[in-house]
């Protein structure tokens, strides 16, 4: 069986020919163009020369927005504002993109709020993503019932326990 691998570039330099897919990332609450639709008018050319799918995704920051937030110079939407998210993610609907990605911000303290995962999951008709600050397969189980489609977990992958951290998290995805 083989799975495809799609790529989630921080910009054109992570562009490469070995993938099948890209996420296509708009930053909608970013204050700086480039990040809003600059780099997809540098990437787009390559994108098509290398035959990648290009997945349309509306990438919105929320709460403290980690490194991810400060890089892509963005206005996090405070975690106590579900209707703004609700309202970005309706806009990346409207736009056409094929997936919103609530992102908390790498290794943060605190995940993107359940109450806001289900007011964006209530208001548009298109897969939702949540990542950032998920550290347990409590977690993964809480935001999964709040109508998270993906979930992301990246830090996991660096700790020392990742496979035990990795089975619970897949565990936390079950939800019946």
């Amino acid at each position: 069986m083989k799975i495809p691998v799609v790529l989630f570039p921080n910009n054109i330099t992570g562009i490469c020919g070995y993938a099948d897919a890209i996420w296509f990332m708009s930053l909608l609450n970013s204050s700086d163009p480039y990040y809003i639709f600059g780099a997809h008018i540098l990437g787009a050319p390559l994108v098509r020369k290398l035959k990648l799918e290009p997945i349309p995704l509306g990438y919105v920051i929320v709460g403290e927005g980690g490194a991810a937030g400060v890089m892509g110079r963005a206005f996090p939407i405070p975690f106590d504002k579900p209707e703004l998210a609700a309202a970005h993610a309706l806009a990346a609907e409207y736009l056409g993109m094929h997936f919103v990605y609530l992102e908390g911000g790498s290794g943060v303290k605190k995940t993107v709020p359940l109450e806001m995962i289900r007011m964006v999951r209530n208001s548009i008709n298109i897969p939702v993503i949540v990542g950032g600050g998920i550290k347990s397969g409590g977690q993964v189980e809480q935001i999964v019932k709040a109508g998270a489609n993906i979930v992301v977990t990246g830090n996991i992958t660096e700790a020392g326990n990742a496979k035990r951290m990795l089975a619970e998290i897949i565990a936390g995805a079950r939800v019946k």
